[in-house]
């Protein structure tokens, strides 16, 4: 485990629209506002054919990761939990996991292939300031990990 502090720094409140994009609209806001560590909430509804990465085909290796990435039947209800931190590049990047739920059915995953928002999205955007933390690229995994 590695770990760093921070300090509470500002608080935003969005409300998305029909057809604003996750992660897109968040990654521009936080550039924009110069977000560069942050914790997001998410709550609202997606549009049918969003796309969700429910995790890697084959959990068991490294090699060749493939995932699956599941489009969403319908309009679904969502909540999601995430992270801002910049990348390497000074790049505000979102990290957010939501639940979307339609009937008796639930997909759970990340958000990073594009989430359309069906009529509103409610973000919430709590600062994290005074850290060290960010994205960096594993060697071992490809993937953009946080960092301290």
């Amino acid at each position: 485990m590695k770990y760093t502090e921070a300090n509470l720094g500002r608080i935003f409140i969005l409300r998305l629209e029909d057809d604003d994009e996750i992660p897109k609209t968040i990654e521009v806001f936080a550039s924009e506002h110069d977000i560069q560590a942050a914790t997001v909430l998410f709550l609202g509804s997606a549009k049918k054919e969003s796309k969700v990465v429910a995790g890697p085909k084959n959990g068991d290796t490294l090699e060749e990761i493939e995932v699956n990435i599941e489009k969403l039947s319908g309009t679904s209800e969502a909540v999601g939990v995430g992270s801002i931190f910049i990348n390497e590049k000074g790049n505000p990047r979102l990290h957010l996991h939501s639940a979307f739920g339609r009937d008796n059915g639930t997909i759970t995953g990340c958000t990073r292939k594009g989430i359309k928002i069906w009529q509103v999205g409610e973000i919430v955007i709590m600062e994290l300031k005074n850290t060290k933390a960010k994205r960096e690229i594993d060697r071992k995994t490809g993937f953009e990990m946080l960092n301290m």
